[in-house]
């Protein structure tokens, strides 16, 4: 962005551009973010192809799951947010896959033993008991999740020192895994550099990635932003680095 946009006007764009789906087209030229070594998408399109039913947990906007070039016979995926349900139905429309609209915290609506194939980029929680619950004797979970204290120096410019955090430790995913009867084949961690080059970026990252401010908004965090934003303005950039673990467990 021109070094001369006011700090009016990019915070002004960050709250106006769309936050539907789960692309983040928008941040191009504002904002960049290293991606995992292992190459989600790609495990995932692989996994697709030799699987005759298969399901993705929180699949936002279907985009990840869209790349896959062989789908199963049977693909379903899953949404809480309505405004991303519409777009995962057009994403995945040409896949031949259904979308079904959840509520967050309720079991999944599908038979036990439905699934080959069960996969889920950054859900908001895992309920590995469901998971297990919908998978066939055999079958594989494969999931990339949010590591803890991700983005945590973007969390903390806006709110102030947090305390260490407690939860999403790869760990913690690997006991609960096991716990539910599954066995762990895989973990991989990354920690992954993120460089945000002006506050409007910011603005529509908050909105878009709820949980790094919880209840975020422009007007409640607008002294916080300007700091940043003036930040922004002395150093060039502001760095954050987030968190993801990969993890593959089988039934």
């Amino acid at each position: 962005m021109p070094r001369e946009t006011s700090f009016e006007d990019l915070i002004a764009e960050g709250a106006a551009a769309p936050v539907e789906g789960w692309a983040f087209d928008w941040l191009a030229g504002r904002a960049t973010e290293e991606r995992p070594p292992w190459g989600y998408a790609r495990l995932v399109a692989a996994r697709m192809a030799g699987v005759d039913a298969a399901l993705d947990i929180d699949t936002g906007g279907g985009e990840v799951l869209a790349e896959a070039p062989h789908p199963p016979p049977l693909l379903v995926a899953t949404e809480a947010w309505p405004p991303n349900v519409l777009v995962a139905r057009a994403n995945l429309a040409p896949l031949g896959a259904s979308v079904v609209a959840v509520k967050g915290d309720a079991p999944l609506p599908f038979r036990a033993a439905a699934f080959d194939l069960v996969v889920s980029r950054h859900p908001v929680r895992t309920d590995w008991p469901e998971v297990a619950r919908v998978l066939r004797p055999g079958g594989t979970f494969l999931s990339q999740q949010i590591g803890p204290g991700t983005v945590r120096e973007l969390s903390e410019a806006i709110l102030g020192p947090l305390p260490p955090p407690a939860h999403r430790h790869p760990e913690h995913a690997v006991a609960a895994a096991q716990a539910a009867g599954l066995t762990v084949v895989d973990l991989r961690e990354a920690t992954l550099r993120t460089v945000f080059h002006d506050i409007g970026a910011v603005v529509w990252f908050l909105r878009k990635v709820i949980w790094t401010v919880p209840g975020f908004t422009v007007a409640a965090h607008r002294p916080a932003l300007r700091r940043l934003h003036d930040r922004i303005r002395a150093e060039g950039t502001f760095v954050a680095h987030a968190r993801r673990f990969l993890i593959e467990a089988r039934a």
